[in-house]
């Protein structure tokens, strides 16, 4: 099976709200590969990952790098079958380690990454996603009330909006059954411009949002899972702006079955 997740970092310092994507990471015929992209050259103070020093280099492993393999939630813990729960997994079924990832963002308390799938088409042809809503700790006290009663399968209204001082592309979520629209949260940034050239391209009916499972107990980032179907326009091609571009152009790649000799990031 072949699965691709982008690494989202975010900046440090007084723009801290900026994120970009910084890697890509495939597996491929039973081998992960990593290169990094050219979002890591332009967002301000990022550092290569340790053990992964030249921005250049494509790596490669037999097996998950430990950087990404340290995000997994692990099966001895006594809540892991609830995070598989709340990305919408059958506990009793282990999932591919890049979809789980896909899923939960591979979020630390400890660092600024993200982890995020490349969107899909579905079998009908239509572009398809999974995300966990942004944002829902800095809304309005009755926002945070209303997430609580969100039900499976209810449709949020998108808002792009024009005057977002933090992201130029930001899409906001919204409820459907009050008059006011009330805003619950946002779509990933990271997402946000593909979302916009969908909404778009496919007009306002043909991108639909809605939400895939309430997680009453799960921190606010993993509160809320979502799904986005949409039209997939004619050379449209996602995650395809100058920050998802690899750096590396594969011809100096660094090949080991076992990377990191099992050194933590």
């Amino acid at each position: 099976m072949n699965s691709v997740l982008y690494i989202a970092a975010r900046q440090e310092g007084p723009n801290s709200g900026l994120w970009s994507p910084v890697g890509r990471l495939e597996h491929i015929n039973d081998l992960y590969r990593f290169s990094y992209t050219k979002g890591a050259e332009s967002l301000r103070g990022f550092q290569a990952f340790p053990g992964m020093s030249d921005i250049h280099a494509v790596y490669e492993s037999d097996s998950l790098f430990p950087l990404f393999a340290n995000r997994l939630p692990s099966p001895s813990r006594p809540e892991y079958e609830a995070f598989l729960a709340w990305g919408g997994f059958d506990p009793s079924v282990a999932p591919d380690p890049l979809t789980l990832l896909g899923i939960t963002q591979g979020l630390r308390q400890t660092d600024t990454l993200e982890l995020f799938p490349e969107p899909v088409k579905n079998e009908h042809g239509c572009y398809q996603s999974k995300f966990f809503m942004h944002g829902i700790r800095w809304m309005h006290p009755a926002a945070l009330a209303r997430v609580a009663r969100l039900k499976a399968g209810e449709e949020l209204r998108l808002l792009l909006e024009v005057d977002n001082p933090f992201d130029l592309n930001a899409v906001q979520l919204q409820t459907t059954d009050t008059q006011e629209r009330l805003p619950l949260g946002y779509v990933p940034r990271y997402l946000a411009g593909d979302v916009r050239h969908l909404c778009e391209s496919c007009g306002p009916n043909s991108t639909i949002v809605r939400v895939e499972k309430v997680n009453a107990h799960a921190p606010m980032q993993q509160r809320v899972l979502c799904s986005m179907t949409s039209c997939w326009p004619a050379h449209f091609e996602p995650c395809s702006d100058e920050t998802f571009q690899p750096i590396g152009d594969g011809r100096s790649s660094w090949v080991s079955p076992n990377i990191f000799g099992g050194h933590d990031e």
